[in-house]
């Protein structure tokens, strides 16, 4: 989805920026985004999401650039891990899927609110899951020591990202900076998301996916349009699904508990 993103926005005529940990893989995406000719721009900049110090060398490289930013899309993800910890020592769903997103936004945020005005905000998209519905969040084991599962490992971290579009945009809205931000659910989608289903689960996937997934694609539809419909402009916090705005789980409105979680991970990453 990652890929079908950036090439359609590419194709838009903007200057991508595709950050990721595996080199050949992003060259060649920037290579095939090239040879298509959309007349947009892209190039590949190293990030290793389960290392905060990666995330914070990423945004020094791009701030050292001078580029503008007006959109940024926080779509990296993993899922139904077996239980292991990134380099800084966090669950490795909450780490990559949340933490390092939630860093990265924050560093960023500057270039962020200095590049859009009104009329044109910048825009922040959080791809979520729909597993958020489902997802306990509890802020003193958010690492899962106490009893550990992939899936509510995963859907713990996308209920996070939603909490954290919801508290950011209050934030943005109060302190009137001109920059929006939104969380989308992509569907069901055929990647290598999948790739840690044991294998039975594997075996009887295939068939079901190509029946009832959506392509990546299809999946990336919902993100290009909060990246880049007119439609979207200066529309923030809500949750996005097909293309319409989704009532979200009861838990992501608690605006307690989006406070706590936004202190509590300020407190985890340093900032």
């Amino acid at each position: 989805m990652g890929f079908e993103t950036a090439r359609h926005l590419a194709g838009l005529g903007m200057h991508v920026v595709i950050a990721g940990n595996e080199r050949e893989e992003g060259i060649a995406a920037i290579r095939k985004i090239h040879e298509e000719g959309n007349g947009g721009k892209a190039e590949f900049l190293y990030m290793d999401l389960t290392s905060l110090k990666s995330v914070r060398q990423f945004v020094q490289t791009f701030k050292d650039r001078g580029l503008p930013l007006h959109v940024l899309v926080n779509n990296a993800g993993t899922m139904l891990v077996p239980e292991r910890q990134t380099e800084d020592g966090f669950e490795f769903h909450f780490g990559l899927n949340y933490l390092s997103h939630f860093l990265l936004t924050n560093l960023l945020l500057d270039v962020l609110k200095k590049s859009g005005r009104q009329g044109c905000c910048s825009r922040i998209v959080n791809v979520a899951s729909a597993t958020h519905y489902v997802g306990v969040l509890d802020l003193k084991d958010l690492n899962r020591r106490i009893c550990y599962s992939s899936h509510g490992a995963y859907s713990q971290s996308k209920l996070a990202l939603v909490l954290f579009t919801y508290y950011l945009q209050e934030q943005l809205t109060g302190g009137g900076f001109p920059v929006t931000v939104n969380a989308v659910d992509p569907g069901m989608v055929d990647t290598a998301l999948y790739d840690n289903l044991w294998s039975l689960a594997q075996t009887l996937k295939k068939p079901v996916a190509k029946l009832l997934f959506r392509t990546p694609a299809e999946g990336a539809s919902t993100t290009i349009y909060a990246a880049a419909s007119s439609e979207m402009e200066g529309a923030g916090g809500f949750y996005l699904y097909n293309g319409q705005k989704t009532q979200s789980s009861d838990f992501s409105y608690d605006s307690q508990l989006q406070a706590e979680l936004w202190s509590k991970s300020c407190k985890l990453v340093g900032v």
